[in-house]
């Protein structure tokens, strides 16, 4: 199975763009930085990784305000160009402040 989910944030957003089907297609650059246990050991991770959203899916990563943490899922696939890997995003969650009365 090819499924990521990564708490990241986006540090870049390209134009709009269309697919040669048509579709809108939107470039993004997402940090995630974490804390992982490897081998019973924490780990910080800090990472860059490249990303596109096509069709529906562009419109709500349109509207993410840069530096607005979600939670993004999708699959990976290589680059137009061979050389790497993409994070194509099919689905973003944020989170929603507490609307409890104070």
């Amino acid at each position: 199975m090819n499924r990521l989910v990564l708490a990241a944030h986006v540090v870049e957003r390209g134009a709009m763009r269309y697919t040669p089907a048509g579709l809108p297609a939107l470039d993004l650059t997402l940090q995630s930085d974490s804390e992982v246990t490897q081998n019973g050991q924490p780990r910080k991770v800090s990472l860059q990784i490249r990303a596109v959203a096509i069709g529906d899916i562009t419109r709500p990563a349109q509207a993410l305000v840069l530096g607005t943490p979600a939670q993004f899922a999708g699959f990976l696939a290589p680059s137009r160009n061979g050389k790497g890997v993409v994070f194509h995003v099919t689905s973003i969650a944020t989170e929603e402040p507490d609307l409890q009365p104070g």
